[in-house]
């Protein structure tokens, strides 16, 4: 999705949307100012509407008003919708958001102007402020802040819409943010600033997404890739930048060595989260071919955590710190009620030679692609520790959930990561972690630059994760799965590196290939494509909210 320029935007939230009529939803040139001001006598300068209220005469002031009712009606009839006005509209309902009309023209005129549009009426609006309505009109800021008043939202989280200066102005007047709609160049900008100037109406769409609430998960990774492109980042000692599927940094530290840096916090798997969060961490320094060797913490517990559930915590850290051969070195733990439960914030440090640094820049086209393990390992744990009453009521017997918990014994990837750099051939790697192997292969793709294909029906899914996606209507390929490796390796070595694997006991399974340069997947089953499943958040986020619903 394009995005406008943001960069010294304050930060904002959208509640609601707010349109000018003429020349915004409809395109400009129904109606010529020029001709009603000549025959009503009003100074080329002067606004219409402020030169009838000022007629003295009150006889001379309404047929002036019935002159100008009439133009209006005449243009109405020639008004047309501009480009991307209806698509807008339907894009805005389907978000929620109230849509508001905020216009100095008559109702009827804005009747009559919407029988032009297909899809479009009055009651597509949820607030309609015309002339008719007893407040001063744009670009006073009086008839936006009425129908804030009556959509019971705070001015400060409105989108005003308009093409011309009166709306900017009150759109600024109210505390709005707002947007130019500059088709024309009916003014000069010099005279008000907007908050985005935008040259049609499409690009109004990712300004509502940047003002409205994210799902809960990872950012998606289109506007992560849009926000870090507006880094310079200038160092050459920097050998990987950040960037989509680039979950490490790599920084070159001397002439032999390379120090990989990683974080990520933990917020599942409560009655787990010392375990969970050095092997998670661990996880992407191994995709890196890197060794962990430093691990720092930060520790936030909700109020009325106990002493004893903060050592235990710890006590788990530094136990798994040691089996991973990891010093633990420090950190800080605070109590805050900035939390409702545990969070394990982990940043971990680990060292490559230079010449065993494993880049998916290194990724070419013929390699295999490699998935130890199954699809969502992780994922099936949480499920099993989080919601174990639910499944014992979805008829799963408890030494079956026990089962499912003990997956979380198998996230770590740092053994099959460490046979695969050992073996050689291995061009690139990447952890399976939140949104599932759907979203890992499309990171994989970004961030290699080569389009992958993945056969669906070689994808390995364990019977134990199929049964509990199913009790709860989740799919596999969308579900958190750190316990299951990617691994790009060329072509002569799928078979060595896949055997290595099998010989420690962890199961590995060949998926698909790289193709030519570019990005994206390719899915396949039956010999023929087939469509590769995006999730907005995991499934395991959606689940969460489906339960916290209908609490």
């Amino acid at each position: 999705m394009a995005y406008v320029n943001f960069t010294n935007q304050r930060p904002f939230r959208i509640n609601a949307v707010f349109f000018d009529f003429d020349g915004t939803l409809t395109l400009p040139g129904a109606l010529n100012f020029s001709v009603i001001k000549n025959k009503l006598g009003c100074p080329e300068e002067m606004p219409v509407l402020e030169y009838i209220q000022r007629i003295p005469d009150l006889v001379q002031r309404e047929r002036a008003f019935e002159q100008l009712n009439e133009f209006e009606s005449e243009g109405a009839v020639n008004s047309v919708p501009n480009p991307g006005a209806e698509d807008l509209l339907s894009h805005i309902r389907s978000k929620g958001l109230p849509i508001g009309l905020i216009t100095r023209n008559s109702l009827e005129s804005v009747k009559k102007a919407l029988t032009n549009f297909q899809n479009t009426d009055l009651s597509d609006f949820d607030i309609i402020i015309t002339r008719d309505v007893p407040v001063l009109p744009k670009p006073s800021a009086e008839g936006i802040l009425l129908a804030a008043r009556k959509l019971k939202i705070k001015p400060d989280t409105i989108l005003m819409v308009g093409d011309y200066l009166f709306d900017i102005q009150a759109g600024n007047h109210a505390g709005a943010i707002t947007v130019h709609l500059d088709i024309q160049s009916n003014f000069d900008k010099t005279q008000v600033e907007s908050d985005f100037t935008v040259s049609n109406l499409s690009e109004i769409k990712p300004i509502i997404r940047m003002g409205m609430p994210l799902g809960q998960g990872k950012l998606p990774n289109d506007m992560l890739e849009n926000f870090l492109g507006r880094f310079q980042i200038e160092d050459s000692a920097l050998l990987i930048q950040p960037g989509v599927g680039e979950d490490i940094a790599a920084a070159d530290i001397s002439r032999e060595e390379v120090l990989i840096l990683k974080s990520d916090p933990i917020t599942f798997a409560t009655d787990a989260i010392g375990k969970y969060a050095v092997a998670v961490n661990a996880n992407d320094l191994a995709t890196a071919g890197a060794v962990p060797r430093w691990f720092i913490t930060t520790l936030l517990f909700p109020v009325g955590s106990t002493g004893s559930k903060i050592w235990h915590v710890m006590k788990e850290l530094n136990e798994v710190s040691q089996k991973f051969g990891i010093i633990l070195c420090g950190g800080h733990t605070e109590i805050t009620d900035a939390v409702t439960r545990p969070v394990v914030i982990g940043s971990l440090a680990g060292t490559v030679a230079k010449n065993k640094l494993i880049d998916k820049g290194n990724l070419c086209e013929g390699d295999k692609v490699l998935m130890t393990k199954s699809v969502a390992v992780e994922g099936t744990a949480i499920i099993a520790r989080e919601f174990g009453e639910d499944l014992r009521y979805k008829g799963f017997r408890d030494s079956e959930i026990l089962e499912c918990k003990n997956f979380l014994d198998h996230i770590s990837i740092v053994e099959e990561a460490g046979i695969a750099c050992k073996t050689g051939g291995v061009s690139a790697m990447h952890d399976v972690t939140e949104g599932g192997l759907a979203t890992a292969v499309t990171e994989l793709s970004i961030a290699g630059q080569h389009q992958i294909r993945i056969h669906m029906e070689s994808i390995p899914v364990f019977d134990q994760t199929r049964r509990l996606c199913q009790a709860f209507g989740l799919s596999p390929l969308g579900l958190i799965g750190s316990g299951s490796l990617l691994i790009c390796c060329r072509p002569e070595k799928t078979d060595t590196v896949t055997q290595a694997i099998r010989e420690a006991g962890i199961p590995a399974t060949c998926i698909g290939e790289v193709m030519e340069k570019g990005h994206g997947v390719v899915a396949w089953e039956d010999s023929g494509p087939v469509e590769w499943p995006h999730f907005e958040v995991d499934e395991l986020a959606r689940l969460f909210q489906i339960t916290n619903k209908s609490q």
